[in-house]
Protein backbone atom coordinates (compact mmCIF):
# COMPACT_ATOMS: atom_id res chain seq x y z
CA UNK A 1 0.00 0.00 0.00
CA UNK A 2 1.39 3.25 -0.71
CA UNK A 3 0.98 6.30 1.49
CA UNK A 4 -0.28 9.84 0.05
CA UNK A 5 2.75 12.08 -0.29
CA UNK A 6 1.85 13.99 2.92
CA UNK A 7 1.97 10.95 4.58
CA UNK A 8 4.95 9.69 3.52
CA UNK A 9 6.79 12.48 4.14
CA UNK A 10 5.41 12.42 8.21
CA UNK A 11 6.01 8.70 8.48
CA UNK A 12 9.83 9.30 7.33
CA UNK A 13 10.20 12.10 10.01
CA UNK A 14 8.82 10.32 12.86
CA UNK A 15 11.08 7.76 11.66
CA UNK A 16 13.78 9.92 11.78
CA UNK A 17 12.82 11.69 15.15
CA UNK A 18 12.21 7.88 16.57
CA UNK A 19 16.08 7.43 15.52
CA UNK A 20 16.77 10.70 17.17
CA UNK A 21 15.42 10.11 20.27
CA UNK A 22 17.72 6.80 20.62
CA UNK A 23 21.10 8.56 19.75
CA UNK A 24 19.97 11.32 22.50
CA UNK A 25 19.68 8.91 25.21
CA UNK A 26 22.87 7.03 24.24
CA UNK A 27 24.70 10.24 24.23
CA UNK A 28 22.60 11.42 27.60
CA UNK A 29 24.20 7.95 28.87
CA UNK A 30 28.12 8.73 27.50
CA UNK A 31 27.81 12.03 29.23
CA UNK A 32 26.06 11.46 32.21
CA UNK A 33 23.03 14.42 30.84
CA UNK A 34 20.14 13.72 32.79
CA UNK A 35 18.97 17.13 30.96
CA UNK A 36 19.61 14.84 27.81
CA UNK A 37 17.45 12.26 29.43
CA UNK A 38 14.57 14.36 30.41
CA UNK A 39 14.27 15.37 26.98
CA UNK A 40 13.07 11.52 25.62
CA UNK A 41 11.82 9.82 28.91
CA UNK A 42 7.99 9.95 29.38
CA UNK A 43 7.09 10.63 32.54
CA UNK A 44 5.62 7.37 33.16
CA UNK A 45 8.63 5.22 31.32
CA UNK A 46 10.03 1.75 32.47
CA UNK A 47 13.57 1.15 31.51
CA UNK A 48 14.16 -2.80 32.34
CA UNK A 49 17.19 -4.95 31.69
CA UNK A 50 19.10 -8.06 33.20
CA UNK A 51 18.38 -7.71 36.77
CA UNK A 52 16.58 -4.44 36.91
CA UNK A 53 13.69 -2.41 36.64
CA UNK A 54 13.18 1.42 37.01
CA UNK A 55 9.68 2.83 36.76
CA UNK A 56 8.81 6.66 36.32
CA UNK A 57 11.84 9.55 34.69
CA UNK A 58 13.01 9.79 38.24
CA UNK A 59 13.78 6.84 38.95
CA UNK A 60 15.09 6.12 35.47
CA UNK A 61 17.52 9.39 35.94
CA UNK A 62 19.31 7.44 38.64
CA UNK A 63 20.82 4.84 36.10
CA UNK A 64 22.93 7.75 34.91
CA UNK A 65 24.15 8.08 38.34
CA UNK A 66 24.64 4.13 38.57
CA UNK A 67 26.76 4.41 35.58
CA UNK A 68 28.64 7.18 36.75
CA UNK A 69 29.53 4.73 39.61
CA UNK A 70 30.42 1.89 37.79
CA UNK A 71 32.78 3.13 35.01
CA UNK A 72 35.19 5.65 34.20
CA UNK A 73 33.56 6.32 30.64
CA UNK A 74 30.71 4.77 28.52
CA UNK A 75 30.55 4.61 24.82
CA UNK A 76 27.01 3.70 23.20
CA UNK A 77 26.70 3.64 19.21
CA UNK A 78 23.30 3.29 18.11
CA UNK A 79 22.76 1.18 14.92
CA UNK A 80 20.21 0.04 12.72
CA UNK A 81 16.47 0.81 13.96
CA UNK A 82 13.18 -1.27 13.20
CA UNK A 83 10.25 1.10 14.05
CA UNK A 84 5.90 0.65 13.40
CA UNK A 85 4.06 3.92 14.05
CA UNK A 86 0.56 3.94 14.76
CA UNK A 87 -1.02 7.49 15.04
CA UNK A 88 1.16 8.84 18.31
CA UNK A 89 2.54 5.71 19.21
CA UNK A 90 5.27 3.47 18.13
CA UNK A 91 6.92 0.56 18.95
CA UNK A 92 10.83 -1.08 17.83
CA UNK A 93 13.83 -2.41 18.02
CA UNK A 94 16.37 -0.62 18.31
CA UNK A 95 20.50 -2.23 18.28
CA UNK A 96 23.05 -0.73 20.07
CA UNK A 97 26.91 -1.59 20.96
CA UNK A 98 28.17 -0.38 24.19
CA UNK A 99 31.54 0.07 25.70
CA UNK A 100 32.15 0.38 29.41
CA UNK A 101 35.73 1.34 30.92
CA UNK A 102 36.22 -0.37 33.89
CA UNK A 103 37.22 1.70 36.84
CA UNK A 104 39.75 -0.72 38.08
CA UNK A 105 41.65 -2.62 35.15
CA UNK A 106 42.87 -1.06 31.68
CA UNK A 107 39.61 -3.02 30.04
CA UNK A 108 36.36 -2.34 28.44
CA UNK A 109 33.56 -4.29 29.19
CA UNK A 110 31.41 -4.27 25.39
CA UNK A 111 28.05 -5.11 25.71
CA UNK A 112 25.71 -5.93 22.16
CA UNK A 113 22.09 -4.24 23.30
CA UNK A 114 19.10 -4.81 21.46
CA UNK A 115 16.55 -2.68 22.82
CA UNK A 116 12.54 -3.08 22.92
CA UNK A 117 11.33 0.12 22.70
CA UNK A 118 8.21 1.72 23.24
CA UNK A 119 7.19 5.50 22.17
CA UNK A 120 4.39 8.11 22.66
CA UNK A 121 4.81 11.13 21.21
CA UNK A 122 3.41 14.37 22.75
CA UNK A 123 3.48 18.12 23.06
CA UNK A 124 7.05 18.09 23.09
CA UNK A 125 8.04 14.95 20.64
CA UNK A 126 8.31 11.22 20.66
CA UNK A 127 9.47 10.10 24.06
CA UNK A 128 10.38 6.78 25.35
CA UNK A 129 7.44 4.83 26.98
CA UNK A 130 9.41 1.43 27.73
CA UNK A 131 12.99 0.58 27.19
CA UNK A 132 13.77 -3.08 27.74
CA UNK A 133 17.20 -3.83 27.33
CA UNK A 134 18.34 -7.37 25.84
CA UNK A 135 21.86 -8.47 26.04
CA UNK A 136 22.63 -10.57 23.51
CA UNK A 137 26.43 -11.25 25.19
CA UNK A 138 29.15 -9.52 26.21
CA UNK A 139 32.72 -9.74 26.36
CA UNK A 140 35.51 -8.31 28.32
CA UNK A 141 38.80 -7.08 26.33
CA UNK A 142 41.77 -5.30 27.02
CA UNK A 143 42.64 -1.40 26.43
CA UNK A 144 45.81 -0.73 24.86
CA UNK A 145 47.14 2.67 24.94
CA UNK A 146 48.17 4.83 21.89
CA UNK A 147 51.86 5.23 22.13
CA UNK A 148 53.47 8.81 23.10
Amino acid sequence: MTLPRHDAIQHMLDQHLLREAADIYAIGADRRDKTLWRQVLAEDCVIEGPGFTSTGRDNCLLSIDALAQMFRVTQHRVHQQMVTIDGDCAVGETYCTAEHLLPDQDAVLVWAIRYQDEWRRDATGWCFTRRKLILDWSETRPVIAPAP
